[in-house]
């Protein structure tokens, strides 16, 4: 489907969404069958067993990303005991992975460190979700967002089963999403691994074909089965996704969930998608008023007094 710029969804937002309703296209979407990924897509293995917690990866992908430097410095250990209402840190516009502690009973070997940012779904909930189609997976494997397409709904934020894309409120008329994109333009499409994993000096992180990091994934754990648990987790949760994580602690008790199925979510929306004709005809409007609104109220702040005032 052919994307819709942020001029022309405001223009025509009411036309284009009748035409979609009459043509029936909402609905050939919601029937088609769902998409098991791009065969040679690239992913990342973890292994939070080699994991020391040193922050080089938040670094590197901070610089990569030229994002704005962090309140702290990335050597600062105290962060792992911060708290955001009662949550360890999760990723926002201005930092695309975090590490966290977790300190786990009667673990020999001390605290677990887990790396955190978009597992980049094989079938994502947020490109689901997003009825401008601001999200692409990319045959390479990246879930990568058009900010010039995104209407600000935040409909992704809600559908995303990992609570990753975080919204940029610094420029309400312009609405930003946020979220890591595996260095997609930088990187990826080159062949080149994301900033994060080059990084690392623990060799956490391995890049590769994802198809060929199950197998290694699976390998690892076979060999060692003392030493990890029996599931990797991304190879089939929602689907798949191309970050895989293995561990030698249960996935839960580092604030993974394990209850999410194998299904991705798409096939849980299916039906509810035939209605998405009626959706696109009350919200382009319900945003058109917002823009105009907002443009009107900087356009009085901007106007000189004319001469008879």
């Amino acid at each position: 489907m052919k994307k819709l710029n942020r001029r022309f969804f405001l223009k025509g937002g009411m036309a284009g969404t009748a035409l979609l309703a009459d043509t029936g296209l909402a609905k050939k979407a919601s029937a088609a069958d769902t998409f098991g990924g791009y065969p040679d897509s690239m992913g990342v293995l973890v292994d939070f067993t080699k994991c020391v917690g040193c922050r080089s990866c938040e670094a590197a992908c901070n610089k990569e990303q030229g994002l704005p430097a962090p309140d702290k410095p990335f050597d600062y250990m105290s962060v792992f005991d911060e708290r955001h209402k009662g949550q360890k840190r999760r990723t926002t516009e201005k930092a695309y992975t975090v590490v966290n502690r977790y300190n786990i009973k009667d673990r020999e070997q001390g605290p677990v460190f887990r790396k955190f940012q978009c597992n980049h779904c094989n079938e994502p909930a947020c490109l689901t979700s997003c009825f401008v189609n601001a999200y692409t997976k990319t045959k390479e494997g990246a879930v990568i967002y058009d900010p010039t397409v995104c209407v600000g709904c935040r409909t992704c934020m809600i559908a995303c089963p990992f609570y990753v894309p975080a919204y940029s409120y610094s420029n309400p008329i312009n609405p930003v999403i946020k979220k890591c994109i595996m260095c997609y333009d930088t990187r990826l499409k080159f062949g080149r691994p994301p900033a994060c994993v080059e990084a690392c000096p623990q060799e956490v992180m391995t890049f590769g074909k994802r198809k060929d990091l199950i197998k290694l994934g699976h390998n690892r754990i076979q060999k060692n089965p003392e030493k990890y648990i029996d599931h990797l987790y991304g190879e089939k949760e929602v689907g798949g996704t191309a970050w895989m994580y293995m561990s030698d602690v249960p996935f839960e008790e580092l604030g993974f969930n394990t209850h999410l199925g194998e299904q991705p979510i798409i096939s849980y929306v299916k039906e509810f998608l035939t209605i998405v004709p009626m959706v696109l005809t009350i919200w382009p409007a319900l945003f058109t008023g917002f823009y105009l609104l907002a443009n009107r109220k900087e356009a009085f702040k901007n106007e000189k007094p004319s001469g008879n005032e």
